[in-house]
This record gives structure tokens, C-alpha cells and sequence, in this order.
């Protein structure tokens, strides 16, 4: 997400690094939900979990990390949508989204698999009770935190990642950026997921929708769709919004 670089890395150093980038917001956030969200509940040690504060900041503090490591190699996307955004807005060509979109994918996919063999090893049918919970994936209905159904997952979906991508396209703008743009966007999307986990569990990002809901269960895989399709939307819709909206050329004034 930081565009700042002096010399023109490789298309596989691009693609390398945003499947590392997704590898460690997905690796991040997902083992926070699982393993440390909702830590001892049941037991006197219920009071040590995070809950939606400690995920909401894993969030954004593995952007940020994935930002300054890896934002000079690739732009720092880690995400389908935001690619989609980055290329509606003019700052990439259209021919390299499906390259990203794929190696983002992979990376969380990757990381999911990991945190999954790790609960292979954890205690007698934790990884039972994780899958039939739906392994932190993203969902509505019953399948929401707070019990909300699929038109309040839809607009929040559109409406975050659009929130999402005009800041991301603020401080990442080639003239009007600032070199603490990983700082801010990290900032945002913690600030995104305190607001709308207990909706839909806060996706704004298909690959981490498709990387927890392979090893969820079935309503998991079947609800996909909504956060595949309509934080791509709301990209698509900041992008062609920013574009128009702060980066029209003024017309010159014909000269008499």
C-alpha cells in the first residue's frame, strides 16, 4: 500500500509479495479469532481473550507490517478489492489484477492451511468445534456475530471497502501521499473491523473470505459469494469515484 520505490521490481517480486503480504494479514487475523479471541471462555480464565478489539487490531497491525515490508515491491494490496480499486482508479493496468488477484488467493489459502494443521494438534475436537463454527469465516444470518442478514452484509460490504479504498488512494496518491500511508491504512481497517465484526465478521477482502471458508462449514461456502462479489463493487465504485472526483485534469482557459 505504500507506493514508494527507486528502482522497478520483477512481475514475480510482485507476485511473490502479495502472496507473502495476504500470507500475513491472513495468518494474523485468522489465528487471533480462533486461538486467542475468545481465549478461556467457559473457564475462570474467560477474561484473558482479546475479543473483537484484539482481532480488529491484528488486522491492522499486520497491514501495517505488510505495508513497509512489502508495499515497495508491489503496491502492498493483500487483497482482491483493493487491486480491483487500484486499477478502476488508473494506478495499474487492468492485465496485471488477475496475477495479483491469484497470488493473493494463494497466500491466504497458505496461511489458513497452517493455522488448520496447527488445530490438528490443539485439544480433543477443538478443530471440530472451530469447523462447525465456521473458522472465523465471513457470514450472515445465523452466521452472524450479532444475527444480521444478508442486506445489512451487502451494504456494509460496498460501503467499508469503498471507505477502504478512498483513504487507500489518499495516501498512496503518486503526489499527494505521505510516507506514513501504511500507518493510516493499517489504522482504517482496524477501525473497519471494530465496526462491522459483530455484522458479517468483517471481510472487505475476498481472499480472506475464501481462505476461511474452504475450512468452514457448509453455510460458509455457500454464503462466499456475497463477500467475493460485493467488496469488489464497492472497490470498483471508489476507485472510478476517486478517479473522477480528485484526479480530473482542470481544463485550461482558451487563451484570447
Amino acid at each position: 500500500m505504500s507506493d514508494i520505490s527507486t528502482d522497478t521490481p520483477s512481475r514475480t517480486a510482485k507476485l511473490t509479495a502479495e502472496a507473502f503480504g495476504t500470507f500475513l494479514l491472513v495468518l494474523g487475523v485468522i489465528s487471533t479469532a480462533l486461538f486467542a479471541a475468545g481465549f478461556g471462555e467457559g473457564t475462570d480464565a474467560h477474561n484473558k481473550g482479546v475479543g473483537f478489539l484484539g482481532v480488529a487490531l491484528a488486522v491492522g497491525l499486520t497491514v501495517i507490517a505488510g505495508a513497509y515490508a512489502f508495499g515497495p515491491i508491489s503496491g502492498g494490496h493483500f487483497n482482491p478489492a483493493v487491486t480491483v480499486g487500484v486499477a478502476a482508479a488508473g494506478r495499474m493496468p487492468w492485465r496485471d489484477v488477475p496475477g495479483y488477484v491469484i497470488a493473493q488467493v494463494i497466500g491466504g489459502l497458505v496461511a489458513t492451511t497452517l493455522i488448520f494443521l496447527v488445530g490438528l494438534f490443539g485439544p480433543e475436537g477443538w478443530l471440530e468445534a472451530q469447523r462447525n463454527a465456521g473458522f472465523a469465516s465471513n457470514g450472515f444470518d445465523a452466521a452472524s456475530p450479532g444475527g444480521f442478514g444478508i442486506g445489512a452484509a451487502i451494504v456494509v460490504e460496498v460501503l467499508f471497502t469503498a471507505v477502504f479504498l478512498i483513504v487507500i488512494l489518499g495516501v498512496t496518491h503518486p503526489t499527494r501521499g505521505t510516507a506514513f500511508g501504511g500507518l493510516v491504512i493499517g489504522l482504517t481497517l482496524t477501525l473497519i473491523h471494530l465496526a462491522i465484526i459483530p455484522i458479517d465478521n468483517a471481510s472487505v477482502n475476498p481472499a480472506r473470505s475464501i481462505a476461511t471458508a474452504v475450512y468452514g462449514n457448509t453455510d460458509a461456502l455457500a454464503q462466499l459469494w456475497v463477500f467475493l462479489v460485493f467488496p469488489v463493487i464497492g472497490a470498483l465504485i471508489a476507485g472510478f469515484a476517486y478517479k473522477a472526483l480528485f484526479d480530473s485534469e482542470e481544463e485550461s482557459e482558451p487563451v484570447a
